[in-house]
């Protein structure tokens, strides 16, 4: 009798087939985070009119600061960037998925004579500032 040689044929002889192995996922990781916050900012944006955008108010250092947001993307394995505009400037808030803490708010269009601006969301990790994103 011939000596087996490795595992395949192995299995092969005995006709066995492994078992499929689900993959785990990890809820703690960012993507996880930005699944959910994109579905609670979808739903609040369904409840909105056509003169109103969402915001996001942040409390820090004691002072408010009011975004208007564009966009909102994550970098595994514990990053959610928040793109958007600050008193007009052009801004990115990137926080670590364990200090999220912000209020959704209404608020009126930036631009009256616009459709309102609904909120894109990246459905790729963020990308380093020198690389190239498909939007």
């Amino acid at each position: 009798m011939k000596a087996i040689q490795n595992t395949t044929e192995a299995a092969q002889r005995l006709k066995w087939v492994p078992p499929e192995i689900p993959e785990i996922r990890n809820y703690s990781l960012a993507d996880y985070q930005y699944e959910i916050i994109r579905e609670a900012i979808i739903e609040f944006e369904k409840s909105l009119d056509q003169e109103h955008e969402v915001a996001i108010k942040l409390a820090a250092f004691g002072q408010t600061i009011l975004m208007n947001i564009t966009d909102i993307g994550y970098s595994n394995p514990c990053l959610i960037h928040f793109y958007g505009t600050v008193n007009g400037n052009e801004a990115e808030l990137i926080q670590h998925v364990s200090q999220l803490n912000f209020l959704l708010m209404a608020v009126p269009k930036a631009e009256p004579e616009k459709p309102p601006r609904r909120i894109g969301f990246r459905l790729e990790p963020a990308q380093p500032e020198n690389s190239v994103q498909e939007e």
